[in-house]
Formats: C-alpha cells, sequence, structure tokens
C-alpha cells in the first residue's frame, strides 16, 4: 500500500488559479501513486467522448463538441483511483482484523486497491474470508428472505448505471419494500422538493447549450473549482463574449475566482488568467435566502418607480400574469421585510445587493447556477424555491439562457430517480410496474436516508443491501449509527474498494466485489454499455473497456439478478439472467417502463452530447396543482433552522480538492493552501482574537444541538481563513459526528451540513 503522511502539516496560502500548471502537477502526482498503467491514459483519452465512458465522478454534462480532453483534475482522479494496479486480496484481509482496520483512515482503506474476491465475514475470527459467488448470493438469499420486508433497506450509490437501478428498485418493490434511499438523500432531494412545488419538475430546465445565451450568472452555494471543474471552459467561455457572473458563497472559492486553462498553451505558456466572477459576495451560512430576499427588495422597488414614472417595467408582468401565482403574498413578504434583518442576517452590506440587483434587472437571460451550499440546511427547500421566486420575477425560466442549474455531485445520482429509485409512491410507476410484472407494488412510503438512520438506531431495520457507496461515513450522527450497525441481522455491500461501512458488518455479512464502469463488461452476447443521466437531463451512453481488477469480478446488473432470483418467487416477466446477458433489454425495460422519456433508448444510447429527456418547465408548462409556477415565500430569512447565540458557530462541512464526495484522494487541499491533514478548523482571524485562541492551537468542536446527546470533534487546527465572524469550516465525512440524525432539512430530509451549530472547546 502507498500511503501519504498526514502527520506533517503544512499551511500555507495557495496564490495560484484554478487549473493551471497545479492541475497538471495534481495528474502527474496521482497515476504513480495509484501505479497506473499506461493504457490509463488511453482510457483518459476516451473519458466524456462519445463512444467513451462518462466519467465516474461529477455529473457534469459531456458535450457533443468535446476537447482533446475531456476531463478535469477532479476526473482524472477518479479515474486513476479506479484504474490503480493495486488490489485488496483475500490475503490482505487475512493479515488484517476488522477491528484493525477500524484504526485506518479512509484514505489508507482505499489506497489499499481494488476487491478481487467476494467475501464473507467470520465473526469467529474477526476476518473477512473469500468465498465463492454462489455460495455468497444462496447464503444472502436464505438470511434477507424471511424477514419482514419493512425490515430490509436497499440504499444505491449515485454512481450506479441507469440499468443496474431499474433492475435494483424493481427487486426491492417485488422484495415488499420502498426502503430505496440514495445519494440524492444526502445532497439535492431540496432541490427534488423545491422544484416540484414551484415549478412542477424536480430538475433544472436548463442545458449545456444555455450558457452560450444566457448574459448573467448567478452562483449560490456551489465550488466548481471542486466539485464539477469542467463547468470552469463553459465559465471561461461565457466571461470572454462579457457574462456578468454573480457569486453568492462564504468562502472564496478559487474556480469561481480565477482560472487557466490546461489545455490552451498560451495561457499555460504565459500563464495568464480569467477572472471568473464579475462580483463576489461573501455572506454568512445559511443566509441566502435573506440576500436574494435583498436582491428583490430591490426589483420590487426599482418596478414600482417605473410604474409611478410611466417607464418600462423592471419585473416582467406579462410573464408573471400568464405564468405564474402566488406574487401577491410574496411581494408582500417583501415588502414587510427590513433592510435592517436583511444585513443582520448576511453580513452584507446593502450597496452590494444593490449592485447585484443592477445586474440581474439589466440582464435578459440569466442562470441561476447552485449546488449543497443550498440545500444542505434546515430550510434548504426555501432556498431552493426563493432562487426559483427570483427567477421568475423577470421570466428567467422557459426561455434560452435562463433558469435553475442545480449541479448534481455524483455521476447519475439524478438518472437514478428517472427509474424508479425513490421511496416515494407519488413517483414510483406503481400502475405501469404492476402492468409490465403482474404484481401488486408496495404503495405504503418507503425509508429515505434519515428514516434509515432513525431505523438502524431504534433497532426496526434487520438488513441493509449497498449498490456502492459508503454510506456510515456519508450520514449523519456516526457515533450512535455506527454502534448500532452491528446490531443488523444482514448486511450486504456491493462495491469496487474497502471503505468504513464495510468495516462494522451484521451477524451475516457478504463484501461483493463489482466491476467499474471504466472496465469492459463482457457477458453472454459480448461487450455491454451503460447509461447515465446527467445534471442537465441528457442521457449519455458509456462503454468501458479497461482489462477487470480481477476475473473474479461481477458486474452490478449481474449481481442484483443473483440477488434477485435468490430472495424473489420466480416471476416470467422478470427475466433477469436475459437482462443480465443482454443490457439493451433492461433498456428495453426502461423504455416500456418510462415512454414518455425513452422513447427509442437504444437507438439513441451514443447521440453525442447525450439525448435530453424533455422538461415541460422549460416549455413553460408547470405540473403544479394550479398549473402554473408558485411564488412561494420563504418561512425565515436564516436558512440555519437555530437561532444565533452567544459562543455558537455555524459549521459550514466542506470537501477538499483531493477528495469525492467520501473518497479520499490525498491530503492536499491545494486551494485552501493545506497539505498533510485533513484536521483542520477554518476561522475567522476576528474571531480567533475573540475566542482567545491563536492559529495553530488544537480544539475540539461540540456539537450545540441542544438534544442532550453530546457530539464532539476533537483535535482540530485553528487555521485563520477568509470566512464571515460567526462561520466555522472543517472538512467532510469526519465532521459528520456533529450533525443529528434530526438535524436534517425540511420536508427533503437532506442533512444539514452546510450550517451546524457547534461551539469550541479548548
Amino acid at each position: 500500500m502507498t500511503e501519504q503522511k498526514s502527520d506533517e502539516p503544512e499551511i500555507k496560502p495557495f496564490a495560484g488559479p484554478a487549473g493551471g500548471w497545479g492541475s497538471v502537477r495534481s495528474l502527474a502526482e496521482i497515476l504513480p501513486r495509484e501505479q497506473v498503467p499506461v493504457e490509463t491514459l488511453r482510457e483518459l483519452a476516451r473519458q466524456n467522448k462519445p463512444d467513451g465512458f462518462m466519467c465516474v465522478s461529477c455529473a457534469w454534462p459531456k458535450p457533443a463538441d468535446h476537447h482533446p480532453a475531456e476531463f478535469c483534475e477532479e476526473g482524472a482522479k477518479a479515474t486513476a483511483w479506479e484504474l490503480t494496479t493495486l488490489r485488496s486480496t483475500p490475503d490482505f484481509f487475512r493479515e488484517h482484523s476488522l477491528t484493525e482496520l477500524r484504526s485506518w483512515k479512509d484514505y489508507d482503506l482505499e489506497q489499499n486497491g481494488r476487491l478481487t474476491h467476494p467475501l464473507r465475514y467470520d465473526s469467529a475470527t474477526d476476518h473477512y474470508v473469500a468465498c465463492s459467488w454462489s455460495e455468497a448470493f444462496d447464503a444472502i438469499g436464505r438470511a434477507l428472505k424471511p424477514i419482514d420486508p419493512a425490515a430490509v433497506v436497499f440504499y444505491s450509490s449515485g454512481r450506479t448505471s441507469l440499468e443496474a437501478s431499474y433492475m435494483y428498485g424493481l427487486m426491492a418493490r417485488m422484495f415488499g419494500n420502498q426502503n430505496l434511499p440514495d445519494s440524492s438523500n444526502m445532497c439535492h432531494e431540496s432541490t427534488s422538493v423545491g422544484l416540484k412545488a414551484a415549478i412542477g419538475v424536480p430538475v433544472g430546465t436548463t442545458r449545456l447549450e444555455d450558457f452560450d445565451a444566457c448574459d448573467a450568472i448567478f452562483f449560490f452555494g456551489q465550488n466548481v473549482g471542486s466539485n464539477a471543474p469542467r463547468m470552469l471552459h463553459d465559465l471561461r467561455k461565457a466571461r470572454k463574449r462579457g457574462v456578468e457572473i454573480v457569486t453568492f458563497n462564504p468562502l472564496r472559492e478559487r474556480g469561481l475566482e480565477r482560472f487557466t486553462d490546461p489545455q490552451n498553451p498560451v495561457e499555460m505558456t504565459l500563464l495568464q488568467e480569467t477572472r471568473i466572477s464579475t462580483q463576489y459576495h461573501q455572506l454568512r451560512a445559511g443566509s441566502d435566502i435573506a440576500a436574494m430576499m435583498g436582491i428583490a427588495k430591490f426589483l420590487v422597488e426599482w418596478d414600482d418607480d417605473a410604474l409611478s414614472r410611466g417607464e418600462p417595467h423592471v419585473l416582467d408582468h406579462a410573464f408573471i400574469r400568464e405564468h405564474t401565482t402566488g406574487l401577491d403574498a410574496f411581494l408582500a413578504e417583501v415588502r414587510a421585510t427590513p433592510w435592517s434583518a436583511v444585513e443582520e442576517e448576511t453580513g452584507l452590506a446593502r450597496s452590494e445587493l444593490e449592485a447585484s440587483a443592477r445586474i440581474y434587472a439589466q440582464a435578459k437571460a440569466v442562470l441561476a447556477i447552485y449546488g449543497m451550499g443550498l440545500t444542505q440546511h434546515v430550510k434548504g427547500v426555501d432556498n431552493v424555491r426563493m432562487v426559483v421566486n427570483l427567477l421568475l420575477m423577470r421570466g428567467n425560466i422557459g426561455k434560452p439562457g435562463a433558469g435553475p442549474t442545480p449541479v448534481r455531485g455524483h455521476s447519475n445520482v439524478q438518472g437514478q430517480r428517472t427509474v424508479g429509485i425513490t421511496e416515494k409512491t407519488e413517483l414510483a410507476p406503481v400502475d405501469k410496474l404492476r402492468e409490465l410484472y403482474g404484481f401488486d407494488p408496495p404503495t405504503e412510503k418507503g425509508l429515505d436516508t434519515i428514516g434509515t438512520c432513525r431505523g438502524v438506531i431504534a433497532g426496526a431495520v434487520k438488513a441493509f443491501v449497498g449498490l456502492g457507496g459508503n454510506f456510515l461515513r456519508a450520514a449523519p450522527d456516526t457515533e450512535p449509527l455506527e454502534a448500532a450497525w452491528t446490531g443488523l441481522d444482514v448486511t450486504v455491500h456491493i462495491a469496487t474498494k474497502l471503505n468504513r461501512s464495510h468495516l462494522l458488518p451484521g451477524r451475516i455479512a457478504y463484501l461483493l466485489p463489482c466491476l467499474g464502469r471504466i472496465e469492459e463488461d463482457r457477458q453472454a452476447t459480448g461487450p455491454q454499455a451503460v447509461s447515465v443521466e446527467d445534471s442537465t437531463s441528457c442521457i449519455h451512453g458509456s462503454r468501458g473497456k479497461a482489462k477487470p481488477a480481477s476475473p473474479h469480478l461481477l458486474s452490478e446488473p449481474a449481481i442484483v439478478a443473483e440477488i434477485a432470483k435468490r430472495i424473489l418467487p420466480p416471476n416470467p416477466r422478470a427475466d433477469w439472467d436475459g437482462w443480465v446477458g443482454d443490457y439493451s433489454r433492461i433498456r428495453d425495460a426502461i423504455e416500456a417502463t418510462y415512454p414518455d422519456i425513452f422513447e427509442d433508448f437504444n437507438q439513441r444510447l451514443f447521440t453525442p452530447g447525450g439525448f435530453w429527456k424533455g422538461n415541460k418547465a422549460a416549455a413553460r408548462i408547470w405540473a403544479t396543482p394550479s398549473g402554473k409556477a408558485e411564488f412561494l415565500a420563504p418561512s425565515a430569512l436564516s436558512a440555519t433552522g437555530f437561532e444565533d447565540a452567544k459562543g455558537r458557530f455555524r459549521l459550514m462541512t466542506l470537501r477538499s480538492n483531493d477528495q469525492f464526495n467520501t473518497t479520499i484522494y490525498g491530503y492536499h487541499d491545494r486551494f485552501r493552501g493545506i497539505d498533510g491533514t485533513r484536521d483542520i478548523l477554518f476561522m475567522n482571524a476576528e474571531d480567533i482574537a475573540a475566542e482567545g485562541l491563536v492559529d495553530g492551537q488544537i480544539v475540539a468542536l461540540e456539537g450545540d444541538c441542544n438534544d442532550g446527546r453530546s457530539r464532539l470533534r476533537p483535535d482540530l487546527i485553528v487555521t485563520s481563513y477568509d470566512i464571515p465572524r460567526g462561520c466555522l469550516g472543517a472538512y467532510y465525512p469526519e465532521c459528520n459526528v456533529l450533525i443529528p440524525v434530526e438535524h436534517h432539512a425540511e420536508e427533503s430530509h437532506v442533512l444539514a451540513a452546510k450550517s451546524v451549530p457547534v461551539r469550541i472547546r479548548r
């Protein structure tokens, strides 16, 4: 195992841009560390290309007119991580007990390499031991069948293909439940709930070509440089033609400040940069509603003044009359909100909000891009609805260059929802499933992520099947959840690498290694392709060609099919074996289930740039109860869900640029100047002085949710940083220990990880 040192931290401000030579050096460092073969470079050339493979990290679209290298620094790391030649073999598990492995860091667990054999947990020795596939499937079937379906959870990661996701959701419903939590529950469920209520669709309305038609872009709570770096090419192009980019974010993220295109020889040679944001407003964590309310107040004041003078309107009254409802109640809330409250909550001056409002008022087409900085709050759904309110005021939905643009994390997390991974009956094609497969699908709402955590802690959940992911690290309330986890009767994990979730086995536990998306998937009819959906609702084909990490690996569809055959009664309409032999038949089944979305699915699979699944709101058709887009007034100016108090801080959990979700690629957060550690507490210099602390001091964070339970994250290094007063930053997932299960977004149940109430303990 190649180990990175994490005991000699270096904290030094980074002066360079996003991209540039820093990205090149980062790629040059990870390839030898992962001991990747020369073939990996050939795979990088196929990444996000027609007839290539869709990146296994973020969900940003792959364009029809692609770059020579259509991958970013983060995407290259993800590819090297999957194609590593390092291996976690049965010999490794003979040498290390699970008790010992639980003391390892997340990085070290995954850095040991790809899993090579199916494994069974032996409680007598506390080791995983190799077993045959048939032994594993038979044992899993015997263990799951007697359990009440309501007590079994089927979790799935956002990397899973549409084909495997469709089979997985069908299997769960045939088994008798809709306990189908997935990655969306932890990130963008607030989008699905908020947009659905406001405009009738649960996803954004824009596509890649809208970047060419907009004249302003408003960013809220999204770190493009670390989470979706390929978008920087679209932002750079927009800035070159004069598009204004206004950013609201508590931290100054380098990707939203400056970018050097690594594929531009002139920029690289001359060290040229493109300034991305034309305005950058560092508001307090959780205060986006207040900032948007301030912009709305200016728009209303200017519109009132224009009407009194007989001048052109500022608001798009024609659009509002024809397409919306609820304006009067929303405007009453806007007018009643005092400026003092807006300024106090945001920490921004009225003049700063006026400057951004002028850009919005003068723009003809505005994109509103946002990420988990909006969705992961107690009032995260209100955040999303407020974005819609702002867009509706000037008709910025349903025309070229305009609309909400949520940026998803996992590469197919949105697509999983499209093909039935949901706990909500109203989102599942119940009638179609009954017609196609001759069974009565469950109609009782299933467990989402929060419901699963509650159920495990309470002892109501008895079995957990995980199709990818690292649930225990991504979920909140780490300590009580892990303590309860080993009480499960059955745990089954389908994975490519070892992670923390695999080290807390149930009484019967199996770890099943699967093919990665980049590897060749050969079945009875030959090599197979899969499909994924990007953040803009475009469907892409993906074809792996790399040599599999082990001859003992099975594909995700094959594993799902074998489990389904063990836990379900025979059903001639569900041809599990036929589907595995030819994935095009799975796509035929998806098309039959969702004919309006997937017409001619197989024929369109490798359409350059993907094929769009359509979006009613983009055509100004509003699938809401009123038949119109809804103005929905927020319930509070702060999205945090808690009151400020002396000594209480708003903690934001952060990802480094050496990380993708729970996967840690290394200990170098280049953009924030941190090297060698993740035990960092980012803090405003004035707050450091006010608390009687000094830079470099070791402190702990204590949860401050007043629910009677102690939560502590010790041994953090106080580090002065450009962050608003009263706010703190620290790394995810290590700080999930501070987030109670019940500290989640209202309605959507997304964990509220971007504003956690904490106190500092010396």
